[in-house]
Order: structure tokens, then C-alpha cells, then sequence
């Protein structure tokens, strides 16, 4: 019997002007906007992505009910075993291909190999017969289907009576019968049907050399298959395929298995137990389990990285590439257990987790590079360091916010954002990168420049034009004056300042303007019970794994990047400014696209807002108090570029949200910006130390 269960949507009525610190809210009613929400968990999550501080998050933190995924998530999920109609042309893809010369051809002769195995032994030559097809079945699996036969078990007539007088009445009635007149039809109970693996398929001499013979080379062969296939997560297919053969098709008498095309097996497709049509599938991203499989990649990496110690089987480059590259997924999975415990928490824990965690991924890369450049005498880690600060600030300025514009432009014509609303986060912006960068003016205007590698173009030392390579500001030790007595207590003011600014930001979204958060739940049509993808413990574990793992990856990316420094015609600085700069904030940049693909413009803005914020309140910070406890020579002065990079990036930004519309153009003029300055930092000298 069907039950329907009456389920409400959630209405979460949030205020679009969230990060406005100065203007009171006069007109409540003017200031909301109602969003759709599956669950309250979800509903919270929604209104955390208005909120200062908390970092914004698109993907689902609850799972949906598997008939409202798309089509694409439910092929993802579904068994091997579906028949559908294609063409022949449409096999031969590239994945197809790829899956021939990546595991087809070594399968297919493991096969062969064990084949002449179970030949030899006489009583496995029904087995040898099985590996001979199941060999070109595997060399390219793609259209065909593999079915399993049942056992055809005989049916019995039986006959129900009540009593003995009944019987005797049936026997009397049957001899006065007529031989020609038809028989009282009788209730036929057919018996169920048989296993193939019955105790006759276990007694046979062929079942015993199969499983002392070819059936554990080919489980570990299988499972190798399926182990390599899911790490490289895109061949998830292969490792679905592998895993069904060696549960079902391997177990099964060779007699019960029939290979045949997709085509021809409709009629009994009952009993088809493998058919695939593709070996690639590149949305299998979304089908890694809780980032087992990611996870695995990982360990990997950190593998080849800690043993090969000498560089023997792979080279520092390739080290320092997949290093950088598991970056990436553990972003991810950092910003999820965020995004999962702050739904389900309050708001000060919420706060809490994206004042802490939110920031670990860029932290622990700085501070790793800074102990191992004060380890090395190497001041050319501290300019990396200072150079991805900076990068990042210009990326989530300029870039994101631009190339969220251009894509969201491209669906929708014109895009209207709150721009009282972003011209506030823009001013705190823009006071937060003044109290970081005021130390830098300070040494500018007061410093003393000291230029080393000079040469006379005359060819005298006393007169005539010199030609310096390396000119930069004395802020040494032997610079007490200006650098202990005015500089260093300007750092250590402004490291107070900016984190007290970022608590009365979350103050203020907490008690003084609190109602603005306010969620009103409405009548409506939904999913009433919320099933979390990650529990508030299961996401602070892999938090922390995640943590403990970038950790790591950290230590691997500053150790191997030296002989890149070294060998690269490139400049240090756009090496700092643009692969570790960008590439841990590619999770952020994805969910900012998504933002603008649904029209809301302005949740791509405070994306990159929240990370640029973080990067002055917090992290810079953090490193100024790291530094006192365990001096590595991190001063807070940046270089002449970095200073009117990042001034200019935050007067540009100011000007574009003026008007409160978004379109491609105002998104491409973005974005052309970056890449000058971007330009800028290719072609400027390597960095004093480097």
C-alpha cells in the first residue's frame, strides 16, 4: 500500500544586504528575499552564504532522494546490467580507446595465458573454453553482454484432498470414466529455481582445478584491475565491470555463461548480468564515495614523494605537480566539512569552524615554506610566500568576480546585484588591504634604499650612472631605528586590529543586525526528513585527515619547488602569484560559477570577498603571531609591485559595482585586468634572495 507523506518547503527569507555595516535597515520588507530550500539543514546552509564570514558553499550538504538527481547522477549509480539502444559508430570514443590500451590488451592475454593453464590440467578444459571468450570479450567489452542461464528444474502435478472419502469419491469417479473424456486438471506447484552453484557444481574435478588454478590468478588480476580503475576515478566503469566478473561471472559454471551483443540478449534481459557501453564516464567526479577514492590519490602522492627521497624514479618537477594538484580535492573536502558542520550547528560554532578551518589550506602552505626557507637561509620562500598572498588577493578581486560575470552573462543578459551591499564589502576590502600594505608605506616614505650588484657603466666607482640589480629598503636588524621603533609595533598594531575588525564583523551578523537572518519556514511542498551527506563528528574527521593530508602536500610543494625557482626563466613572482596562489582556490572559484549561473550575481561576488577578507584579517595575522613565537623572518613590508597591484585591483573593483549591474563586459574588462598585472609579474626581476 502507497503512503503519502505531505512534506513542506522551507522558506528561508535572508537579507541580500548581509555584509552592509553602515546603513540601518529601514524597511525590512524591501530588504528580503525568499530562497527555496529542500530541508532546514539546507535552509541554514543558504542563509550561512549570506552571512560575514562564512564561507560560500553551492554543493548540497544533505542527500536528495535519487529520483529528483539528474539523469547524468543516475547513470553514475546504475548497475552494468541495462541494455540500450546504440549505434556502432558511437563505441568507438576516446575513453573506448584509451580503455584498449590501458587495460584491454593485458587482460585479454592474462586470460589467454590462464586458459592454456586450465587446458593443461585436462579437467579445466569447460574453464579454458570460458577464458578463451571471456579474453575477446574483455579486449573490448563495449556493446556486448555477458548472461547467466538458469537451471531448468522439472515441474510436479500435485494433488490437494481433503479426506479420505474424497480420494475414494476420485478413484470411483476415475475407473467409470471414459477413456477418451479429459481428465480433471490438476494444481501443478513448480519447485524453485536451482542455483547453478549447486553441491553437483562443487563435487565436479573441473570446479576443483578452477579454484586451485586459474580462479586466483585472475582474482588477483581483477583486483588490481579494479584498484587502478578507481583511483584514477574517471575509469569507475572498469572497476564496476572488474568487480561484477569477479563476484558473479567467475563463480559461475562456464556452461551458465553466455556472451552475445547487447542487441541480441533483449529478449532476456532478465538475465543479462554485465553490458558496458562506456570505460570513461568524466562525471564520475561526483561519484567518489566521500573522497575514498580521492583520498587514495593522494596517499600515492605522498608516497612517491616521501620515498623516492632521491629523485631516482621521479623527477622534483613531477613531485612538485601532483603535490600542487592534491591540493585541489582537499580544498574540497576542507570546504564541505565546513559547509556540513555550520548547517548543523549554531552560529558560533559555524563561526568558529570558518575562522579556523577556513583558512588551513593557504596556512599551512606559508608556514611550511617559511620554517623551511629559515631552515635553508633562504629568503626567497618568504617572497614566494608573500607573493601568493598577494596573488590571491588579486584572484578573488579581480578574477573571480570576472570570470563569474563573463560565464553568468553569457545565461543571463544582465545581472542585478545590491550594490549598496557590495560597495560596502568593497570598502571593507579595501580598509582591510590599507592596514596590511600601511607597513610597506611606512618603510616607503621613511626607509633607506640599499642597492647591491651595482655597476659603473663609465668603469669608475666615483662618479658616472650605476646599474643596480637588487635594490630594496633596509629593514634589517641594523636598521633599529625605523624598524624596531616604528615598523615592527605598526605590524603588531595593525595584526591586533585587523582580527578585532573581523570579530565585530561577525558580532554584528550575530546580535547587532541578527534579524536580518532571520529563517521563516512556509507552507510548501518538499523533502521533510533531512538525511546529511556528512555527520558534524564525520566532518570534523575529515577535516582533520584533510588537514594532516595538506599538510603533508604542503611540505612536499615547498621542498621540490626550489629546483623550479632555480631552473625557470620564469619569475619567481608569477610562479607565487599564480600556481600557488589560484590553484587551492579553484573549489571557491567553482562554486562562484555556479552562483552566477543561477542569477545570483552577488553570492559570486562575496566568494572571492570572503577569501580576500580572510587573507588580510586572518591569515596575515596568524603569520605575524607565528612569527613572534618562532622567528622566520617574516616581515610584513611587500615590494613597490605588490603594493600598487593590489591598490589599483581594489580602485578597479569600486568602480565596476558602482552601478549594481553585472554583464560580460564589465566581466571581460575584469579579467583583462588581471592578466595585465598578471603580465606585470612575468617580466618583473626574480625578488631580492632568489
Amino acid at each position: 500500500m502507497t503512503t503519502h507523506v505531505e512534506t513542506r518547503r522551507r522558506r528561508v527569507d535572508t537579507d541580500k544586504q548581509a555584509c552592509s555595516f553602515v546603513e540601518e535597515i529601514r524597511d525590512e520588507n524591501l530588504c528580503k528575499t525568499t530562497i527555496s530550500a529542500e530541508n532546514e539543514v539546507e535552509a541554514q546552509k543558504l542563509a550561512n552564504n549570506y552571512k560575514f564570514g562564512f564561507r560560500k558553499w553551492k554543493s548540497h550538504v544533505t542527500e536528495r532522494p535519487f529520483e529528483d538527481r539528474s539523469d547524468i547522477v543516475k547513470e553514475l549509480y546504475s548497475e552494468l546490467n541495462v541494455i540500450k539502444p546504440y549505434s556502432v559508430g558511437s563505441l568507438f570514443t576516446c575513453g573506448n580507446v584509451l580503455y584498449v590500451f590501458l587495460f584491454g590488451w593485458w587482460i585479454s592475454l592474462v586470460y589467454v595465458f590462464v586458459g592454456l593453464l586450465m587446458f593443461l590440467t585436462v579437467f579445466g578444459i569447460p574453464y579454458a573454453k570460458l577464458c578463451w571468450r571471456l579474453s575477446c570479450y574483455f579486449l573490448w567489452p563495449f556493446g556486448k553482454s555477458i548472461e547467466k542461464s538458469s537451471v531448468s528444474v522439472p515441474a510436479y502435478s500435485v494433488k490437494i484432498l481433503e479426506d479420505n472419502s474424497a480420494l475414494e469419491a476420485e478413484e470411483d469417479r476415475k475407473l467409470s470414466s471414459p477413456l477418451l473424456l479429459s481428465t480433471p486438471v490438476e494444481e501443478t506447484i513448480e519447485e524453485p529455481t536451482g542455483s547453478p552453484q549447486d553441491d553437483h557444481y562443487w563435487r565436479r574435478m573441473s570446479t576443483y582445478a578452477w579454484l586451485l588454478v586459474g580462479f586466483p590468478l585472475l582474482a588477483v588480476t581483477h583486483f588490481v584491475l579494479c584498484l587502478i580503475s578507481w583511483l584514477l576515478v574517471f575509469t569507475i566503469p572498469v572497476a564496476k565491470m572488474s568487480a561484477k566478473t569477479l563476484h558473479i561471472i567467475l563463480r559461475t559454471p562456464p556452461e551458465h555463461v553466455h556472451i552475445s551483443q547487447a542487441i541480441e540478449a533483449q529478449e532476456h534481459e532478465d538475465r543479462v548480468v554485465l553490458c558496458c557501453y562506456h570505460a570513461v564516464n568524466l562525471y564520475y567526479y561526483k561519484y567518489t564515495v566521500d573522497g575514498i577514492n580521492v583520498f587514495a590519490v593522494i596517499i600515492v602522492t605522498l608516497v612517491i614523494g616521501y620515498v623516492d627521497k632521491t629523485n631516482q624514479f621521479v623527477s622534483s618537477e613531477v613531485k612538485f605537480a601532483t603535490a600542487v594538484s592534491s591540493i585541489i580535492p582537499l580544498s574540497y573536502y576542507i570546504g564541505m566539512g565546513i559547509a556540513s558542520i555550520s548547517a548543523q550547528s549554531n552560529f558560533a560554532v559555524g563561526a568558529v569552524v570558518n575562522a579556523t578551518f577556513g583558512s588551513i589550506t593557504e596556512l599551512t602552505f606559508y608556514i611550511t615554506a617559511l620554517v623551511r626557507g629559515h631552515h635553508q637561509g633562504n629568503k626567497c620562500l618568504e617572497e614566494i610566500v608573500k607573493a601568493a598572498l598577494t596573488g590571491t588577493l588579486l584572484g578573488c578581486i579581480l578574477f573571480i568576480p570576472g570570470i563569474c560575470m563573463i560565464i553568468g552573462g553569457l545565461r543571463h543578459r544582465e545581472q542585478r546585484f545590491n550594490s549598496r551591499s557590495a560597495g560596502v564589502s568593497s570598502s571593507l576590502l579595501f580598509i582591510s588591504i590599507g592596514g596590511v600594505f600601511a607597513p610597506t608605506l611606512f618603510s616607503k616614505a621613511y626607509g633607506n634604499l640599499v642597492c647591491e650588484d651595482c655597476t659603473n657603466s663609465t668603469g669608475t666607482n666615483t662618479s658616472g650612472s650605476f646599474t643596480c640589480k637588487n635594490c630594496h629598503y633596509d629593514l634589517s636588524a641594523n636598521s633599529y631605528s625605523l624598524f624596531h621603533s616604528h615598523i615592527e609595533p605598526l605590524v603588531y598594531t595593525i595584526s591586533i586590529l585587523l582580527p578585532v575588525s573581523y570579530i565585530i564583523g561577525l558580532i554584528f551578523t550575530l546580535k547587532t543586525h541578527s534579524h536580518i537572518y532571520d529563517i521563516h519556514i512556509g507552507d510548501g511542498t518538499g523533502h521533510l526528513g533531512a538525511s546529511v551527506h556528512w555527520s558534524r563528528w564525520r566532518a570534523l574527521l575529515i577535516l582533520i585527515i584533510a588537514t594532516v593530508l595538506m599538510s603533508a602536500c604542503a611540505d612536499l610543494t615547498t621542498e621540490h619547488i626550489q629546483p623550479i625557482l632555480s631552473h625557470s626563466s620564469v619569475s619567481q613572482y608569477f610562479i607565487g602569484v599564480t600556481v600557488l596562489a589560484m590553484v587551492p582556490e579553484i573549489p571557491e572559484i567553482v562554486n562562484g560559477v555556479q552562483f552566477a549561473l543561477q542569477n545570483t550575481i552577488s553570492l559570486s561576488f562575496e566568494v572571492g570577498s570572503c577569501i580576500a577578507v580572510q587573507v588580510c584579517m586572518i591569515q596575515i595575522p596568524i603569520l605575524v603571531l607565528f612569527n613572534i613565537f618562532y622567528d622566520v623572518g617574516f616581515v610584513l613590508v611587500f615590494s613597490d609591485l605588490h603594493l600598487w597591484a593590489s591598490i589599483f585591483s581594489v580602485i578597479v573593483v569600486n568602480y565596476i559595482f558602482m552601478d549594481g549591474k553585472s554583464d560580460y563586459f564589465q566581466g571581460t574588462a575584469l579579467v583583462v585586468v588581471y592578466f595585465i598585472l598578471l603580465a606585470l609579474y612575468f617580466f618583473a626581476p626574480s625578488p631580492a634572495g632568489c
